[in-house]
């Protein structure tokens, strides 16, 4: 009986709300059918858009996510990053507002990084963001788990260990050494990845006789090198962002910087600069298309009309 009753009043509800509209369409000089066909619109999205309980269960995820953005932002940023790929926002969008809000973030490291990404203390005893290997592109799940297993048993301490203690092999430890992994090891880059492709008895034999041929020593990449290399094997850098090679021309100087466009008068016309990270062309929107660029101050959003 209660059932029939709520029932009741909800048709009836509907029912009034139905005539009003319906009735004001008309006013406005709106056709009936038309009318009506809204309000079956408006009905059939009732029906299952955005009932109270997906209300209340997405306004709760919503309020735990902020507030863990904003009390634990490394522990916040390093789930999305293991949660990956996933959702809007790529790995260089969310390391990228991690550091904007303060939250250091340490480079890829075979002595210290595992799989996933991982939480550290700085010396403030603050948490920063240990970057995993899952976001290096190229390697290989198992390999790195049997690489994390043997240095808990032992830390590694040269290449020679390295390669002979693990199953990696050449291709994958040039990778790690083009990420920067090995810098603990063996240097810079060009340094990691001449070592890497050096045979095993070549680096056991320059070990154990001092005064045999020595590895050379090259330079470190220029800074712009190291940030294409950052971006050929993760997608992103924790150096200098590319837009900052670009500033410095003459044709790229007056161009407003991501964080000043709010400090612009509404109206005014500017220029802007940044690296595309996404683009949205939703069907409704008939034709517009929403891109979001970078720049190294922050994130613009633009609007381009067809």
């Amino acid at each position: 009986m209660r059932r029939s009753i709520t029932s009741w009043s909800r048709d009836n509800k509907i029912g009034k709300f139905q005539k009003r509209l319906v009735d004001g369409m008309i006013v406005r000089g709106y056709k009936k059918d038309f009318a009506e066909a809204i309000f079956d619109q408006i009905r059939g999205f009732g029906e299952y858009g955005f009932p109270e309980s997906h209300a209340a269960s997405f306004a709760l995820l919503a309020y735990v996510s902020s507030w863990l953005k904003c009390h634990e932002p490394a522990a916040f940023t390093s789930a999305l990053l293991n949660s990956q790929p996933m959702g809007f926002y790529s790995p260089a969008q969310l390391i990228k507002d991690s550091i904007t809000h303060g939250v250091e973030v340490r480079p890829f490291d075979v002595a210290k990084s595992e799989w996933d990404c991982t939480i550290e203390k700085n010396d403030l005893g603050q948490a920063v963001i240990r970057l995993g290997f899952r976001l290096v592109k190229g390697l290989r799940r198992d390999n790195i788990l049997q690489l994390v297993k043997e240095r808990r048993e032992q830390p590694f301490y040269t290449m020679a260990e390295l390669k002979k203690r693990t199953l990696i092999g050449q291709e994958q430890m040039v990778i790690l050494a083009y990420a920067g992994a090995l810098k603990s090891l063996s240097g810079n880059r060009y340094q990691a990845v001449w070592s890497s492709i050096l045979p095993n008895n070549h680096i056991f034999l320059d070990e154990a006789m001092p005064n045999q041929e020595t590895l050379p020593v090259l330079r470190r990449p220029a800074e712009f090198d190291d940030m294409v290399i950052d971006y050929a094997t993760s997608g992103f850098t924790l150096g200098s962002h590319p837009v900052h090679f670009i500033r410095v021309k003459e044709n790229f100087r007056s161009h407003v910087l991501a964080n000043s466009l709010k400090k612009m008068k509404q109206g005014s016309v500017v220029n802007v600069v940044g690296l595309v990270i996404s683009r949205q062309r939703p069907q409704t929107a008939t034709g517009v298309v929403f891109v979001t660029i970078e720049d190294e101050t922050g994130f613009i959003n633009l609007i381009i009309w067809p």
